[in-house]
């Protein structure tokens, strides 16, 4: 079949909530994806940094096909050999003691969002069901109606009410506005390091470690969303290690599979973590055998590739290439790592053609908030590779 002929059989049976760029991957490895017809692109979404490790890595890869043979799912209604593992593994890393698996980034922010709000009532003793949880305006967690609520994106709540009641919104990177907002009421402060799909807009230097202060003046706690900037993404196997802030949770997923599998999970401490009883909360997969052993593997290939540091080194050389574009069409790059944005002035009529464009040149890119093209490359891209696509991108910026 041709691209074409996949593109209208998806187009006729599915639902239209997604805008895709019109190439129909085939085939990957690597930094590399092949289509239909066999032309090669560079992937610089790395769907949205799940595959910080590469399209493919062979030691997730076995690590998947040894435990696929043994056994899949247990449930959690019984114990695996490969949960206890991971745990460990995934709490050294983090430095939080505790953790709880579930499947989607956005099953990871739900289970965050319970947590704090039965911590305020159990433990700091807000009165029932007035448990108030602090975001940031231009936010992104996830699409359930529970995340939407607290979303200042109107498409994202347009037709789902009602909403669920109980979130602030304040400005992001306003320090002064977070303490303004908190009241005796107040859970938890949830706040993404840097956010990704609001268009890669990094908050003020010491803004965190403000937030941290802030929140333990006020008995409020911090939750850290690390889906899309954590394992490796921003240079720093954390982004909240930049500024050596402990939060009392975060919440992983994405590359935490290395684009194998659906894995995520919500980290916090002793204290967060022990409101939860059996029966509480849970999934069918969470946790699973298969799950875990991926989730082991490809933890370890970020460790064992040093990748989070190969994240800053290639960052830094490739936001300087950006940087020093002489395009009439770019107002800004900015970013931390390989987590880049690309802001576009309002005359240059969208970053969707330029992503189009960048597609002919063997490119896959991908915008956000219409003006922004975002550039998030596997970790494992080479300043060669860089090299290589700046000749494509600078064409296409001209």
């Amino acid at each position: 079949m041709t691209s074409e002929e996949y593109i209208q059989l998806e187009d006729t049976y599915g639902a239209s909530n997604y805008k895709p760029l019109d190439v129909v991957i085939a085939r990957a490895e690597g930094i590399w994806v092949w289509d239909v017809e066999g032309k090669k692109y560079l992937d610089f979404l790395s769907a949205y940094s799940a595959l910080n490790q590469g399209h493919c890595h062979p030691k997730i890869y076995q690590a998947m096909v040894e435990q696929g043979k043994r056994v899949t799912l247990t449930s959690r209604a019984f114990r695996n050999d490969q949960l206890g593992s991971f745990y460990k593994i995934l709490s050294e890393i983090s430095g939080l003691p505790r953790v709880l698996p579930m499947n989607s980034g956005a099953e990871a922010v739900e289970t965050a969002i319970k947590a704090v709000r039965k911590w305020a009532y159990k433990i700091k003793g807000v009165p029932e069901n007035q448990a108030e949880v602090i975001f940031c305006a231009n936010n992104f967690h996830g699409r359930t109606i529970t995340i939407i609520s607290a979303s200042t994106e109107e498409q994202y709540k347009d037709g789902f009410g009602p909403l669920t009641p109980g979130f602030k919104i304040i400005p992001y990177g306003d320090s002064r506005a977070l303490e303004e907002a908190i009241t005796p009421n107040t859970a938890a402060f949830i706040v993404e390091p840097i956010q990704g799909e609001g268009g890669i807009i990094v908050p003020p230097a010491g803004y965190l470690k403000e937030a941290e202060e802030i929140c333990r003046r006020h008995n409020v706690l911090l939750i850290c969303d690390e889906i899309q900037t954590g394992l490796g993404r921003t240079g720093k196997m954390f982004a909240i290690e930049h500024e050596q802030v402990h939060p009392d949770g975060l919440t992983v997923g994405k590359a935490l599979s290395g684009g194998f599998y659906p894995i995520s999970a919500f980290l916090a401490t002793e204290e967060l973590m022990s409101v939860f009883n059996p029966g509480d909360h849970g999934s069918t997969f969470g946790g699973n055998p298969l799950a875990a052993a991926i989730g082991k593997a490809a933890l370890q290939v970020l460790l064992e590739e040093n990748l989070a540091s190969r994240a800053a080194e290639m960052g830094a050389y490739f936001m300087e290439k950006l940087s020093a574009l002489n395009s009439p069409h770019v107002k800004e790059v900015r970013g931390k790592g390989l987590l880049i944005g690309v802001e576009l002035k309002p005359e240059a009529g969208g970053a969707r053609r330029f992503c189009e464009a960048l597609k002919d040149e063997g490119i896959l890119a991908k915008e956000t908030h219409e003006t922004i093209i975002r550039f998030a490359p596997p970790l494992i891209i080479t300043k060669e590779d860089i090299d290589w696509a700046m000749e494509g991108i600078a064409r296409v910026l001209a």
